[in-house]
Order: C-alpha cells, then structure tokens, then sequence
C-alpha cells in the first residue's frame, strides 16, 4: 500500500522539521575526553556538555579507544557509537537519562549509596 499524502500533510511536516531544527538541541561535535574520562558535546548553540561514561547504560565498561569512536546523528540529535551498538539522544543526555529506566534505577540507587 503506497501512502498518498496532501500537499498540507507535506508542507506542515516541513514545518515541523524545521522548528525541531531551531529549537530542539543538537550536537554539532562529540568526542571522547580520555584525560577527563568525559564525553563531551558541543551544541550547535555554542554551549558544550560533558558526562562520564560510567553513567551511560552500554559505555560503562568501554575501552577509550570505542568510546572515541562517538558520532554525531541524525542531523545532531542523536550520538551512536557503531561498535558498541549503543546510541543515545542529545536532548535525552541533556535531561539526565542515560539509559532505560531499569539503568537509571540502578544508577539512583548507586549514587544514594556514595
């Protein structure tokens, strides 16, 4: 079955699109700071975040050498690293969730602990 869609149904999409391209946050650059053991983002808004891997459910227990292999994603929302199989999205990060909610679980009760 082909989908038929409207020249409304397009142009409203488009629409969309473009206001997730100039309000949602994206990463124009990422990478893996071995000295800091960060990941670090750089935003296209010009401001960076960064975050230890440890924190991220599938990065944990990475070697440096596949967490420097960190690639920027569909247009910047996403970060994906192809050998680990592992992806995460920008504003996902930026909000604090590293993994599903049983990793996050785990990863709350770890840090009540400390």
């Amino acid at each position: 079955m082909t989908a038929h869609w409207s020249d409304a149904q397009i142009d409203a999409a488009t629409a969309r699109g473009e206001a997730m391209l100039a309000t949602e946050p994206r990463a124009r650059a990422a990478r893996y700071d071995a000295a800091a053991d960060r990941i670090v983002i750089d935003l296209v808004n010009g401001t960076s975040f960064a975050f230890p891997p440890r924190l991220a459910q599938g990065l944990r227990d990475a070697s440096a050498a596949d967490l420097a292999e960190v690639e920027v994603a569909g247009a910047g929302f996403g970060l994906h690293w192809e050998r680990l199989d592992t992806d995460f999205s920008v504003r996902g990060l930026l909000e604090g969730r590293f993994g599903t909610r049983a990793w996050m679980d785990q990863l709350n009760l770890a840090v009540a602990a400390e």
